[in-house]
């Protein structure tokens, strides 16, 4: 195969002479869909989070409570991207969103065919040139798929982890925060679900707001409440942070701000949708508790106009949507500049924690760890990412390591 010499050698050789003399183009562009029977959780860990619907009375849902957990019959889907060369590996990467699968099948493989996949940089760009709307949304989540899947395809050629061909690493395991979305927001349950994450290793924990301004003044005061259990539950040698998913408003904001601001929360995320920028900003300047968001920036050109502005100090941008772990590289040096972090949005881990792994801890200190989601969401791989004592261990296998455990369904 060729290339093969240059791959097994290329921890032992000079860089230029593990390079490819000739461009390696890409043959195929596959959507691989995945589904099997399986079972899911109910009545347990379906806490819902505030969102900006919430305002509304007829759409705000009743509080929520545990019942008694059961199994029940479901099906798993996901689907993943595969690139093919001529002549060389293929990249793999997933599970992608189903958004951007219309995107990929319809307008980018056309285009992809016959360029050369190691060309990463110059496929990004020329990706994010071809089309009036790829600066955001499902086109920008489709070019990160790509961009992700070639990063794969790279490391499977040159046989090594994603992470040493970004530089990395710089240390030899992740700090993983926990993500506690779907958790009950009860007290008592509260109190139980952050001791035993405590004990099992997490010094950080990051939960999910359930009220906002349309539950009034009990909503404030309940989400105010939430902070002072959490610091009683764990004590001062576990950082707390929370999330809003774009459901609350300024003055709300502050108000709760201002009542915990003794209890340190490491920081309140997402608290307006991510065009209200002047909102962040009034935001960080109000209060000593550190403001974060991200997680809906498109690129680099959004993460700056946050960070030039003063509005956040730390950045959530998500790999699978701002542009891929090209982009994601160049956030976190923009971030730099500002003395900003980098803490990727977490629904999904291979890119996140190669990026991470490659930066320096003081830009780039963990990853997410979304507790209930990771239970199943990488149910077709082998070797599944998870952490030990609080911790993730850097895998070692080239690309991002993914290995699929089933046959992908035939084509539609």
């Amino acid at each position: 195969m060729p290339g093969a010499i240059e791959r097994r050698t290329f921890l032992s050789l000079p860089f230029a002479a593990a390079l490819p003399p000739n461009p390696l183009p890409i043959a195929e562009t596959e959507v691989l869909r995945l589904e099997k029977k399986t079972t899911a959780l109910r009545d347990a860990d379906q806490q819902f989070q505030v969102n900006p619907l919430h305002v509304y009375d007829s759409l705000r849902p009743r509080p929520y409570k545990d019942g008694t957990p059961r199994e029940v019959p479901s099906t798993a889907r996901a689907n993943y991207l595969r690139i093919r060369t001529k002549g060389g590996p293929d990249g793999l990467y997933g599970p992608i969103d189903s958004e951007v699968v219309p995107v990929i099948e319809q307008q980018l493989k056309p285009f992809l065919i016959g360029k050369d996949a190691l060309a990463t940089e110059t496929l990004w760009d020329q990706m994010y040139r071809s089309n009036r709307h790829a600066r955001s949304s499902h086109f920008m989540m489709a070019i990160s798929a790509i961009d992700n899947t070639l990063w794969d395809l790279r490391g499977r050629f040159f046989n090594t982890p994603v992470y040493r061909l970004l530089g990395g690493p710089t240390r030899p395991k992740i700090e993983a925060y926990a993500s506690c979305l779907g958790f009950s927001v009860e007290p008592d349950a509260v109190r139980r679900k952050a001791q035993e994450l405590k004990a099992a290793g997490h010094r950080y924990q990051k939960w999910f707001m359930a009220w906002g301004p349309g539950d009034g003044p009990d909503g404030l005061q309940h989400a105010v409440n939430l902070v002072r259990v959490l610091r009683d539950a764990v004590g001062p040698e576990v950082d707390l942070m929370f999330d809003a998913y774009s459901g609350w408003q300024l003055d709300f904001a502050i108000s709760w701000a201002k009542q915990v601001e003794s209890l340190r929360p490491r920081w309140i995320e997402e608290a307006f949708p991510p065009d209200k920028l002047e909102a962040f900003a009034a935001l960080r300047r109000a209060t000593s508790v550190p403001v974060a968001t991200g997680e809906h920036f498109y690129g680099r050109w959004e993460a700056n106009r946050y960070l030039a502005a003063g509005a956040i100090s730390v950045v959530q941008a998500d790999p699978e949507w701002c542009g891929g772990v090209s982009e994601l590289v160049k956030i976190c040096g923009l971030a730099t500049l500002y003395d900003a972090q980098v803490i990727p949005h977490g629904h999904s881990l291979h890119a996140a924690l190669h990026v991470v792994a490659s930066q320096s801890p003081a830009v780039c200190p963990m990853v997410e760890y979304l507790v209930t989601k990771m239970r199943s969401y990488y149910t077709f791989e082998k070797n599944q990412l998870a952490p030990v004592n609080g911790f993730i261990e850097l895998p070692d296998r080239p690309g991002f390591g993914i290995e699929l455990t089933e046959t992908p369904l035939p084509p539609k």
